[in-house]
C-alpha cells in the first residue's frame, strides 16, 4: 500500500496525539499541538489510506528551519517512514529558502541519531539534563544542517 504526505490540518490534532502519546516517553500535550498551527509553522502527516502513521512538526523563522516534533506509529515503525517525514521536512524547509535545518533529540535515542546523521544532519552542541527522564533528566544533542 501507498503513503501520503499532506499538510496537517487542526482536525489531525487528535491521531497526532494519539501517535505522541504511543511512541514518546513524554508526549507534548494537546493545548502545545494546538500552538503549533500558527502561521510560522508547516506540519504534514504521512497517511495510509485514510490511516495517519505519522507527522511531524516545523517551523521557519528568521531563514531557519526547526523541526519540532517527529514521531511515527510504534506498529508502522521500522518501515522507512521516519525518514520519508525527515526527507519532506528537509525539502520544505528548502522551498522556503531556509539556510540551515536545526532539530534537537535526546542523547538516549541513538535510532533518530543515526537517521538524522544518514541525512546530513551534524551534532553542533548539547544541552545537559535537558529533557526529564524517569529518574531525572538527560541531555540533548542539538544538531544542524546547512542547506544554502
Amino acid at each position: 500500500m501507498s503513503v501520503n504526505i499532506r499538510p496537517a490540518t487542526p482536525a489531525d490534532i487528535a491521531a497526532m496525539l494519539d501517535i505522541e502519546q504511543q511512541a514518546t516517553s513524554h508526549p507534548w500535550t494537546q493545548a502545545l499541538f494546538e500552538s503549533c498551527f500558527a502561521e510560522r509553522y508547516f506540519n504534514f502527516v504521512l497517511q495510509q489510506e485514510t490511516k495517519v502513521l505519522g507527522f511531524y512538526i516545523g517551523q521557519f523563522i528568521a531563514g531557519e528551519a526547526s523541526l519540532f516534533d517527529l514521531a511515527v506509529l510504534p506498529t508502522a515503525q521500522g518501515q522507512g517512514f521516519g525518514r520519508l517525514l525527515l526527507q519532506h521536512f528537509i525539502q520544505q524547509a528548502d522551498q522556503l529558502a531556509a539556510l540551515d535545518c536545526w532539530l534537537e533529540v535526546r542523547e538516549s535515542n541513538q535510532k533518530a541519531i543515526r537517521l538524522y546523521q544518514s541525512e546530513g544532519f551534524h551534532q553542533t552542541a548539547k544541552r545537559a539534563n535537558y529533557y526529564p527522564t524517569a529518574t531525572g533528566h538527560e541531555d540533548a544533542i542539538l544538531m544542524g544542517l546547512p542547506l544554502r
